[in-house]
């Protein structure tokens, strides 16, 4: 296949972008910055808030053209929840994004796989999260509601001008690559560094239950999206990628805790305007349609992450040692 990857410099992009060229895909990447980790695919610099005409879609030093895509992997957005409660004004620009993408989806009359959020279900008390639960009216924050709005122009460009897609509502995705948060500071590589070098951990909200995917277990869903997209046999469906299983922030500090060999130093305040008190996603929809079987159970994927990190690994061998 050929396949375009909007957010390609971020964790999930990268990750994607690998995988399926080690599967013989051809990919290009499309990102408001270069990637930090690898040059092993073309990623063109652009301003996805701005209209990107399919003209632009040129590579290498020749220019070669990309006029016939089998799909496109809509993952560019301004992520973090609190950050855009305090700029609401990211949320439009998410909306930007997201409407400029499908213009070029529409030029190239290529389908379109939207990377959505479980913030969509909103701060909802709730066993399980079903895809038919989401609600215009319990978005908790702007970025959910950029992320409903999102969803609602896909289905509107899918109506009105044929394109197929599939919305992957994702939670919590952690794992390779997600190491750069001085920039996009995410929890658990948070927690990992933090609690290595002794550092406390704030959590906000103590009773918070989250649904936390490895990262392999999320690029294995999208790949088998995309590939059923490919064949026609998943068409316009909204699917939950995740674990299935809810965890506490407390739990994600002590799991890190064991691994790193301390003890975490944790101040618990209350959960900040936004935010969500419990998400666990059902995968029914994702079992059925997919075949999508999360294999990474958190105390697994946290010991990757602390097996990746080179602080962490000199800690853990300073202390064997």
């Amino acid at each position: 296949m050929r396949l375009i990857i909007s957010g390609s410099s971020g964790q999930i992009g990268t990750n994607l972008a690998l995988r399926c060229r080690s599967l013989g895909h051809a990919v290009l990447g499309i990102d408001c910055r270069p990637n930090p980790w690898t040059t092993s695919f073309p990623t063109i610099v652009a301003d996805l808030t701005q209209p990107f005409p399919a003209a632009r879609l040129r590579v290498g030093d020749a220019g070669i053209a990309w006029t016939a895509v089998d799909a496109l992997i809509h993952l560019a957005a301004h992520a973090k929840v609190h950050d855009l409660v305090e700029r609401p004004g990211r949320a439009l620009e998410n909306i930007q994004m997201t409407q400029c993408v499908l213009e070029l989806c529409r030029s190239l009359q290529s389908p379109v796989v939207l990377a959505s959020s479980r913030e969509v279900y909103g701060d909802v008390e709730r066993d399980v999260s079903c895809e038919a639960h989401s609600r215009v009216a319990d978005a908790a924050s702007p970025y959910a509601a950029s992320k409903i709005a999102s969803e609602a122009l896909v289905h509107a460009y899918s109506r009105c001008y044929g394109l197929p897609h599939v919305i992957l509502r994702l939670s919590n995705v952690y794992g390779r690559y997600d190491d750069d948060i001085d920039r996009m500071p995410r929890v658990i590589p948070l927690f990992v560094r933090s609690i290595g070098v002794g550092q406390p951990i704030t959590i906000f909200g103590a009773d918070k239950i989250l649904d936390f995917t490895f990262i392999d277990d999320c690029i294995d869903g999208i790949v088998r999206a995309l590939v059923q997209l490919r064949r026609g046999a998943v068409r316009d469906e909204t699917i939950n990628l995740a674990s299935g299983r809810g965890r506490s922030l407390l739990e994600v500090a002590e799991i890190a805790g064991r691994e790193l060999g301390r003890h975490p130093l944790i101040t618990v305040l209350p959960k900040r305007p936004g935010e969500i008190t419990r998400y666990v996603a059902s995968l029914d929809k994702a079992r059925a349609l997919l075949g999508f079987e999360p294999k990474v159970g958190l105390e697994e994927g946290i010991r990757r992450v602390v097996a990746g990190q080179p602080a962490a690994q000199h800690l853990r061998a300073s202390r064997a040692g």
